[in-house]
């Protein structure tokens, strides 16, 4: 505890000038310092990654055959770049991935879907083995500002590898 000694001793029936000592017991704030650090840091609540969600079919029989003519395929290459084309390869674009190119040209096919056929696009991805992660995470982000609700992530095929090979992004 605090502990104050402020009366001069007497010597000899004189009075002696002596320095007041004055000692401060600080264990006391010490520790109700390391208890309020403590109780902060226990109901602190901290910032969570945030995840974008991700909806995978069921596995189970097939609802049917797509029509083509709905369909918008990104192939995603190598040096951040992609291959865009909608239908069975019909005048594949080449493309990266900002809000200038993929962005637009995302939002240019879906309203020409709409015009012609009255229904939503339905956006197939297919990563290459050359391209990176933040790739696909990247066009997905573009999936979502766009508000692409139908979408999947399929294996690339062959004839898409050959296609990049053939724009030299493979």
């Amino acid at each position: 505890m605090a502990e104050l000694n402020s009366s001069p001793e007497k010597n000899d029936g004189k009075k002696a000038r002596q320095p007041k000592s004055m000692r401060v017991d600080l264990t006391a704030m010490v520790d109700l310092a390391f208890l309020l650090v403590t109780f902060f840091m226990l109901t602190t609540t901290l910032s969570k990654p945030k995840a974008m969600d991700l909806a995978m079919p069921d596995d189970g029989p097939t609802t049917g055959e797509v029509s083509d003519r709905r369909t918008v395929t990104l192939c995603l290459g190598k040096n951040n770049q992609l291959v865009m084309y909608k239908g069975l390869s019909q005048s594949p674009q080449i493309l990266g991935y900002g809000k200038n190119s993929l962005r637009k040209a995302l939002m240019k096919a879906k309203s020409e879907i709409k015009a012609n056929t009255g229904k939503e696009a339905i956006v197939l991805v297919k990563p290459s083995d050359h391209s990176i992660y933040g790739n696909l995470v990247d066009a997905l982000d573009e999936l979502n500002i766009t508000k692409t609700d139908i979408y999947a992530v399929v294996d690339i095929t062959p004839k898409d590898v050959d296609m990049l090979k053939a724009k030299s992004i493979y």
